[in-house]
């Protein structure tokens, strides 16, 4: 899409773009068709300097891990390179030497690399679910992460990172379930089971918990948005009774909890666990 003046004259080019037969996606770079979101990227791609690649939130979507919202693209240069200004871009220079890999035909910053670089630069709260969820993916290991996080030595943000890691559990299966556990953790009570299973007299498995205790049988989930439909209510309910029946204590939290009252959160399941 770039480099068109080598094959057009600039009055050509004028007069293509004017018929609607050329689209400018970006300064510089034109499309003979509209172009959707991965055009658009690719055509910012084309506007940045040799050994840009997607880092951060932008790479970890690509991995299968963007767990993060990312409203901008973010893009790492090699430090002696200077950070271009392009509306909806993030640039961060590399501190450390990196190889990019292909994923669709974009080069990226590694998985590991990129699990790492978020684990130590995002907010505790968010670090957190990036390293389940990057597990979760299959994309890095915990060998990988650890490996990485070792080469991250004196960088900013690397103890964060160091310390998160070996509670990292690719078993987690939501955002606000990981940050519920880090609550727990950080509220220094035991570490809940993500995704436990509880199981009926015949040993069948019956309902499955966001996290939970199952020696002292006490189970704790978060209620989105999904948990107000109707028909969810009803087997909701069904699966309290059910759990209340067997002894289960079971403790539900919502995005107010979860962003607002954390301390509330570990009081109410240090209750729960009788450790008051």
């Amino acid at each position: 899409m770039r480099r068109l003046l080598r094959t057009l004259t600039v009055a050509r080019l004028r007069t293509q773009v004017g018929r609607d037969e050329l689209l400018r996606v970006r300064r510089g770079v034109y499309a003979d068709r509209p172009v959707d979101d991965e055009g658009e990227l690719h055509a910012l791609l084309l506007c940045l300097p040799e050994g840009a690649m997607l880092a951060r939130q932008s790479a970890a979507r690509r991995h299968g891990f963007g767990v993060l919202r990312e409203t901008e693209v973010h893009v790492q240069l090699p430090p002696s390179v200077p950070k271009p200004r392009l509306p909806g871009l993030v640039v961060h220079h590399s501190v450390l030497p990196v190889r990019p890999v292909l994923l669709g035909g974009v080069p990226c910053v590694p998985a590991a690399r990129c699990a790492v670089d978020l684990a130590r630069t995002v907010r505790r709260l968010d670090a957190l679910p990036v390293l389940d969820c990057a597990l979760r993916s299959g994309a890095v290991t915990r060998d990988e992460l650890l490996a990485e996080i070792a080469g991250h030595r004196g960088l900013p943000g690397v103890r964060q990172a160091r310390e998160l890691a070996p509670l990292a559990d690719g078993r987690a299966e939501c955002r606000q379930e990981s940050q519920l556990r880090l609550i727990l953790v950080d509220g220094r009570l035991p570490v809940p089971e993500p995704q436990l299973w509880v199981y009926d007299d015949q040993g069948f498995p019956r309902f499955r918990l966001d996290l939970g205790y199952e020696e002292r049988r006490v189970g704790i989930e978060y209620d989105g948005e999904s948990h107000l439909d109707r028909d969810r209510l009803r087997y909701d309910r069904d699966r309290l009774n059910w759990l209340d029946a067997h002894g289960w204590r079971m403790r539900y939290f919502t995005d107010r909890d979860l962003y607002r009252r954390p301390a509330h959160i570990a009081a109410t399941v240090r209750a729960a666990l009788n450790l008051t």
